[in-house]
């Protein structure tokens, strides 16, 4: 760079662009991301979330898509699924939560969602339990978030309608309703949970049978489909849905609690019961649907706070079992070993506040209690992904963070929480907003 040098501008984008635009690319560029993150401003962390939300948002043709994490992950459905609240209804983008919905809707198949989209020319990856059951939870939170119910109603509910059908006379992968109400899963070789690491043959976490964490997903299906039917004029469909709501919550009162280390068992497959502690059981109590008394809700918080919880999130095994790993590093085989036997999962900070604020009755000692939660991602955001959260970290301190640089569900599940449970009043005025704009 000498004298007589010229600046140079560099355009990266995935359509043609003219060369002499550039400052006026830059400038439409920085007033979208400007509108974004405008209704947030007063508050830094939630401005730098959604901010970060932003860029998982992808055009899959003529709709939208999520894309996982960067650098190398793709559009799947349950990550899609699981960030859908965060990204889009905690961001005000409505529409866009609209779209995504719309889109995955069209590629249900034998009542599942795709997992994974290939590339282009390739079948979709019908592999996973509980793809279809977080968009269900979806579609639910949209309806909340917007009451947009004639999207529901026109679109949505045919495709949810066949779901529950083939869900209840069985699917793919050995995943039906049993006899007991609860919803069993699985078959050698196939990881369908999001605990799906498998080294060769080797299946790290092996979850077949029942999933506590499916059960407490299945159960809030079952409500919602038993309210929404009946809102439009579906009575038997509705009875029908409830008395399955009450087998399974029978049931799984009876089959998943753990008296001897007062919390939930993970998997229940006929007789054999998993006593591992994961954080898998706190979607019990995060969900909006209560499947457990109050007393063991508290509980089941407890164990998870005092076994799992770390600055970043839920580790995803206590470190007293023997199967426990607590560094994420090395090479793939060593990495895929430990990513869902310790390693922490920012994600999973979502569930837990809610979950705690929710036993806590939202007190001010507990809300105090879980902005101070937040410290450490405050500090995260500006370290690793320059604005963005981590995939994982790993369990032993200081908690090495891994994976993508760029988590969808870390940011989206952070956001979602802050704005539902620590900030509600900001949801609220958008889900105003976006009711009359639906009535």
């Amino acid at each position: 760079f000498g004298v007589g040098t010229q600046d140079a501008i560099v355009i990266a984008s995935t359509e043609r662009r003219e060369a002499g635009k550039a400052l006026e690319y830059e400038t439409q560029e920085r007033h979208r991301r400007g509108e974004i993150t405008q209704e947030s401003r007063s508050d830094g962390f939630v401005s730098s979330l959604t901010a970060a939300a932003d860029q998982f948002i992808v055009a899959r043709g003529e709709q939208k898509t999520v894309i996982a994490g960067y650098h190398w992950f793709a559009d799947w459905g349950r990550d899609t699924m699981i960030a859908l609240p965060g990204l889009t209804l905690a961001t005000g983008r409505f529409n866009v939560a609209r779209s995504i919905l719309l889109e995955f809707a069209q590629h249900v198949d034998h009542g599942m969602l795709p997992n994974r989209f290939p590339d282009a020319g390739e079948q979709p990856e019908y592999n996973t339990v509980d793809a279809t059951l977080w968009f269900i939870e979806a579609i639910r939170k949209y309806l909340e978030s917007t009451g947009d119910l004639e999207l529901v109603r026109a679109n949505l509910y045919p495709v949810l309608s066949d779901i529950m059908q083939w869900h209840f006379r069985g699917t793919r992968h050995g995943i039906r309703m049993d006899s007991d109400g609860l919803l069993a899963c699985g078959e050698p070789g196939v990881q369908l949970t999001w605990m799906d690491a498998k080294i060769g043959d080797w299946v790290v976490t092996p979850r077949h049978g029942k999933p506590v964490e499916i059960q407490a997903l299945w159960h809030n299906a079952l409500v919602f489909m038993r309210d929404i039917s009946a809102r439009f004029g579906h009575a038997a469909d509705s009875q029908r849905y409830a008395a399955s709501a009450a087998m399974a919550r029978t049931s799984f009162a009876d089959k998943f609690w753990n008296a001897e280390r007062n919390c939930l068992f993970d998997v229940v497959n006929g007789t054999e019961r998993d006593p591992s502690i994961r954080p898998n059981q706190i979607f019990a109590v995060s969900l909006p649907h209560p499947l457990l008394a109050d007393e063991k809700a508290y509980a089941i918080v407890d164990v998870v706070q005092r076994e799992l919880l770390t600055p970043y999130g839920l580790r995803t095994l206590d470190r007293g079992n023997p199967q426990y790993r607590g560094v994420y590093g090395g090479d793939p085989h060593s990495r895929d070993s430990a990513y869902h036997q310790g390693t922490v999962w920012p994600w999973l900070m979502g569930p837990f506040l809610t979950a705690y604020l929710k036993v806590k009755k939202h007190s001010p000692a507990a809300l105090e209690q879980a902005n101070r939660w937040l410290t450490a991602f405050k500090q995260h955001i500006r370290e690793e992904g320059l604005g963005q959260i981590s995939e994982v970290f790993s369990g032993d301190p200081p908690h090495q963070p891994g994976g993508c640089v760029a988590q969808a569900w870390s940011v989206a599940e952070l956001l979602r929480a802050v704005t539902d449970e620590l900030r509600p009043h900001r949801v609220s005025t958008r889900s105003e907003k976006a009711a009359a704009v639906n009535a």
